[in-house]
């Protein structure tokens, strides 16, 4: 009962941090790592059970993603499509003593990098550069092969990316942040599936949590207009997980 409660509370926490902002995973990874779930099958029961949180937070930014903008819309996604089936295709070969070492290194960047995304964008729109549509695709690419291979701090990782490329509207950033993430989710799940990553049960539970905190936060972060003191708690939540799988993989 404490598993399944432990559980319950992480994906409810996750979904409704993804929908707001991104850092999800650094809930429900460690949890189900806590659990008894080895961490290369964690981090994609991970990313499928944060898969039902996007789709409602997504549904729930339906009206902020069809404002347009560049780079198109459909190639963001087929950007994110050929980078997710990358980046799983990578999980599958890694030894797990291998990703064991490196989660903490990926928890590290994702953090370093919604922390300190705002003052690069700011010097970026300073300068007066801005990105062409290529280059954005490729960094949409780049990241989304970090998504396929490690689902922890993804959220992070879109938002960065989508400041860097010069968007500058919070809560069309957050729906296409859901939307990208509800397609990288599908492809890296698909492969994962297919090679008996998914624990099953464990699913089960935090699938749902999420699902619920996904539509729920997704409410709440549109009434949001201050999210300063939010991003503060991310970052401190990125930092003390970090620190956690340091020690973990030192021990």
């Amino acid at each position: 009962m404490l598993t399944i409660f432990v559980l319950a509370l992480a994906g409810l926490g996750a979904g409704a941090l993804n929908a707001i902002a991104g850092g999800g995973t650094f809930l429900t990874f460690p949890a189900l790592v806590w659990a008894g779930v080895p961490p290369i099958m964690a981090n994609a029961t991970a990313t499928f059970a944060a898969l039902p949180g996007y789709v409602g937070s997504a549904w729930a930014y339906r009206g902020d993603i069809e404002r347009g903008g560049k780079p198109p819309l459909a190639h963001l996604v087929g950007a994110a499509v050929v980078g997710g089936l990358a980046g799983a295709g990578l999980l599958l070969v890694t030894p797990e003593e291998l990703f064991s070492g490196v989660v903490p290194w990926l928890l590290l960047i994702a953090t370093a990098a919604f922390a300190l995304g705002p003052a690069f964008v700011r010097r970026l729109a300073e300068s007066g550069r801005t990105m062409s549509d290529p280059a954005a695709l490729g960094l949409v690419f780049a990241v989304s092969v970090y998504g396929g291979y490690f689902n922890g701090g993804l959220g992070i990782m879109l938002l960065a990316a989508f400041g860097i490329i010069g968007m500058t509207n919070l809560h069309r950033m957050n729906g296409l942040k859901n939307l990208m993430s509800v397609v990288l989710s599908v492809v890296s799940v698909a492969t994962y599936t297919v090679a008996g990553l998914i624990d099953w049960g464990n699913l089960l539970v935090v699938g749902l949590s999420c699902a619920l905190g996904g539509y729920l936060g997704a409410v709440l972060a549109r009434r949001v207009q201050n999210t300063a003191l939010l991003r503060l708690l991310i970052i401190a939540i990125g930092l003390i997980m970090t620190a956690l799988f340091f020690l973990r993989a030192a021990g």
